[in-house]
């Protein structure tokens, strides 16, 4: 069989729908059932990839490609695909919290996702909360869509960096890994951990991701309200190497998202050994359950104490990281890539099953 990706997200920075389909496309290269089909990764040439690529170009190139399925990773695939179409909805926070977006931007994804799940033949999303608000805001019946978790990536392995194995070596330093969006409170962790920041000498506030809070946030100049610019720093990106050593040398990872479908970093965080503070809410409890601290609204006086209850107790970060093991014991991305590509196989076998000429070598 051959199975046609949208691969526009491994190009560029990737982020989360990016590493998705990456640890995807690297484990499909180590199961017996996908050798037997071809891979075939299309792309637009330049920065062109977006929704006029999607909708005219693609379309083509499947055809072209004599595809029998088509995969779109990324919430939203072409409405006239020539051929059986699967397609991954992350969440539905562009539907549940349109506020959060700009308003062209935001009524883009809610029709061109919505129109995308009703032409595909299967919808695949990463969590049942997921799955629940797909229902609830897109109107698809719940018996098209499977619930697939992603795996965790230790990019310690994936980077060779040093893992740490002694507590004892971790600098006082907190974490916060992802895009900066208004739903992820990032100005209460900086005003949580710098009220933590002035009784606690030496901690310092570590934030990895770009910002696209709307309305915009200016980060810059609530860290320089707190006075200890000197002891936050913020970054829109790192490569894997230096989020593995920054993992590495976390105390703490804080996360302060009230919507996710999955939610990597924290997962992340947790399998380097850094336990992590959550903000309480039903996909929250559902991915980390006992593996966290949680806090039940993005108060920088909870966030203190959240933070101080890490640093400071012994047994509460324990407690934190023997969970941790079972938690992420759900999560593989072997199993992950051997559902999703059951999924496209089934969509893709028409009446008569895969057409003999066209299989051949995967191109993964």
């Amino acid at each position: 069989m051959r199975i046609a990706i949208d691969a526009r997200e491994l190009h560029g920075r990737p982020t989360g729908v990016g590493r998705y389909l990456r640890e995807i496309l690297a484990a499909w290269k180590t199961l017996p059932a996908a050798a037997a089909h071809e891979v075939i990764l299309m792309s637009p040439q330049g920065a062109t990839g977006g929704t006029l690529w999607e909708q005219l170009v693609l379309p083509r190139l499947v055809r072209s490609a004599r595809a029998d399925v088509l995969f779109a990773p990324g919430y939203t695939g072409p409405l006239r695909c020539p051929v059986p179409m699967v397609v991954t909805i992350h969440d539905v926070s562009f539907a549940a919290h349109p506020e959060w977006f700009r308003w062209r931007e935001g009524l883009r994804r809610r029709v061109l996702t919505r129109l995308a799940a009703r032409r595909a033949s299967r919808v695949l999303t990463v969590s049942r909360f997921s799955k629940q608000e797909i229902v609830t805001h897109l109107g698809i019946d719940e018996d098209k869509i499977e619930v697939i978790y992603s795996g965790v990536t230790r990019l310690a392995d994936v980077t060779g960096a040093p893992s740490v194995s002694n507590e004892t070596s971790r600098d006082p330093v907190v974490l916060y890994v992802g895009s900066l969006f208004t739903r992820r409170h990032v100005p209460e962790l900086i005003e949580g951990f710098a009220r933590l920041a002035r009784r606690r000498g030496g901690a310092r506030l570590e934030i990895v991701g770009d910002n696209r809070t709307t309305p915009h946030i200016d980060v810059d100049r609530v860290i320089r309200a707190t006075g200890l610019a000197g002891r936050i720093r913020v970054r829109p990106y790192a490569p894997d190497e230096e989020l593995a050593a920054l993992y590495g040398r976390a105390s703490a990872f804080v996360f302060l998202s009230e919507y996710e479908g999955f939610g990597f970093t924290p997962l992340e965080a947790l399998s380097a050994a850094v336990p992590i503070v959550v903000l309480d809410s039903p996909a929250a409890r559902e991915m980390y359950a006992a593996a966290a601290v949680y806090v039940e609204r993005p108060d920088p006086m909870l966030v203190e104490r959240a933070l101080g209850r890490l640093l400071d107790d012994e047994a509460e970060r324990q407690r934190v990281l023997a969970a941790a093991a079972r938690v992420l014991a759900r999560y593989s991305w072997h199993e992950c890539a051997a559902r999703v590509l059951d999924v496209l196989v089934t969509c893709g076998a028409d009446l008569h099953g895969p057409r003999a000429d066209r299989k051949g070598p995967p191109h993964v």
